[in-house]
């Protein structure tokens, strides 16, 4: 299979594109023939490839590290489904990023969380947890840009609630690796009166989940420091 052949197969209603994906990993030189795609006219070659780098990033995040710069260009691009697609690469490439690339370009990464369009938040949000399990010495950065939610401005109060349901999901992934985690439970609790049912449901499953872990947890630290004090 040639690298146009790749972009064309990607572009097929009956190809597995999991099973494409296995191929380029077999043959990495297929690779710039799947970002060229995103280059072409027709919408179903182009979205095909962007489908086939996000299953990439899935199975495989150390082939597509090489392209991390190209991902975070693709944050600025006019093409939203293109920008929500390398919101949820970056996220996935958390784990391979040894040249802590994510942490220069955080800031930038987590913009969107503020508003105001609530699927391009959602993603990020989405992204931002994979984020903080890799790394989790960004893990209180990320904590309180989630909790930013609360004021976004979205296009209706409705989206903001539908925001505030991913960042508690979002938030339970990686509360065991928040220092500071109260504000995290006070945002969390605040949101058992949210007139949304999905999220007051999300909010008691974290309360229920997340803080006898963490009290858990805690204790058995204890023992620990007492034996480092000796």
């Amino acid at each position: 299979m040639s690298m146009t052949t790749i972009a064309e197969a990607a572009a097929r209603k009956s190809e597995n594109l999991e099973a494409l994906a296995r191929r380029v990993v077999r043959q990495p030189g297929l690779l710039p023939g799947v970002f060229a795609g995103l280059d072409a006219k027709p919408a179903r070659t182009k979205y095909g490839c962007l489908k086939l780098l996000r299953l990439l990033s899935e199975s495989k995040p150390q082939l597509l590290y090489p392209e991390l710069d190209r991902l975070v260009r693709m944050l600025d691009s006019e093409n939203q489904i293109f920008k929500w697609g390398a919101v949820l690469m970056l996220g996935n490439l958390a784990t391979v990023d040894s040249k802590r690339k994510l942490d220069g370009i955080l800031e930038k990464y987590l913009q969107p969380i503020s508003g105001p369009v609530m699927i391009t938040a959602a993603n990020v949000i989405h992204g931002a947890g994979k984020i903080a399990q890799a790394k989790p010495r960004l893990a209180d950065q990320i904590a309180q840009a989630l909790l930013c939610v609360e004021a976004a401005n979205y296009q209706t109060t409705e989206c903001r609630n539908v925001a505030l349901g991913h960042a508690i999901e979002s938030l339970e992934s990686f509360f065991g690796q928040v220092r500071q985690p109260q504000p995290v439970v006070d945002f969390v609790r605040r949101q058992l009166d949210n007139p949304r049912n999905a999220v007051k449901k999300k909010a008691a499953r974290f309360l229920k989940r997340c803080l006898p872990a963490r009290k858990a947890a805690s204790g058995a630290q204890k023992p620990d420091a007492k034996k480092r004090q000796r």
